[in-house]
């Protein structure tokens, strides 16, 4: 079969064997055994050329896709998801998707092309053994936070952090940890409109509240910047 057409004179045997089988039938009389031989061997080459090329342009399709969404994506987390049970597994992606957050599992190589082609710097590091990335278009503190919750709610040993992405920049599991205690985006935006109606001394104490989780998370980006300069 190549390219959905059934090719019956090399279905299941090699090249040779099938040269010989043809040349002794009489099927092919009048054609010597080293042209039919040939011509075998031609197919199963054209087949296998053929094949490569179909793998090599879904992985390209792969690739220009994962771009697209890390290029895109507000904030992602990385997971090592080696031990996850299936039935922890299913309602840890009925919680992601809930929240709007996409959850994959990826290749690393396909990620670190991907990544590279969307001018992402640091990831390497962490692309090693079983990876899935959840990622929000439109909340960067969300993965961290339902991922965060769903492992400390469930007593989860076997979901592992590894890193996260915020507007593009790498941060560490410790910024992922520290980014999940933040407020979610609608109480952020809810309390600036708040203090933007407020006498400014109120403005004042609202900025002098911000969580200290934010300054860990923001110097978590600082340094892991320095580290990849």
């Amino acid at each position: 079969m190549c390219n959905g057409v059934e090719k019956p004179a090399c279905r299941g045997r090699s090249p040779a064997l099938m040269g010989f089988a043809m040349a002794t039938s009489g099927v092919y009389a009048g054609r010597s055994p080293f042209s039919l031989l040939f011509g075998c061997f031609i197919s199963e080459e054209v087949c296998l050329l053929e094949k490569e090329k179909a793998i090599l342009t879904e992985k390209k399709a792969v690739v220009s896709e994962l771009k697209d969404k890390l290029a895109a994506t507000k904030g992602a987390v990385l997971t090592n998801y080696r031990g996850l049970t299936v039935a922890m597994d299913t309602k840890m992606r009925r919680k992601l998707r809930e929240a709007g957050i996409e959850y994959r599992v990826v290749k690393n190589t396909m990620t670190r092309f991907a990544a590279k082609d969307a001018g992402i710097e640091g990831l390497d590091p962490y692309l090693e053994g079983p990876t899935a990335i959840a990622l929000s278009e439109t909340d960067p503190v969300a993965p961290a936070k339902v991922l965060s919750d769903f492992i400390r709610e469930n007593k989860l040993q076997a979901l592992e952090i590894k890193a996260g992405l915020v507007e593009g920049k790498v941060i560490d599991a410790g910024g992922v940890k520290a980014l999940a205690t933040l407020p979610p985006r609608e109480v952020l935006i809810a309390t600036l409109l708040g203090t933007m109606q407020a006498p400014i001394s109120g403005f004042v104490r609202a900025l002098n509240g911000v969580p200290s989780n934010l300054v860990y998370a923001l110097e978590a980006i600082r340094k892991q910047k320095e580290a990849t300069a």
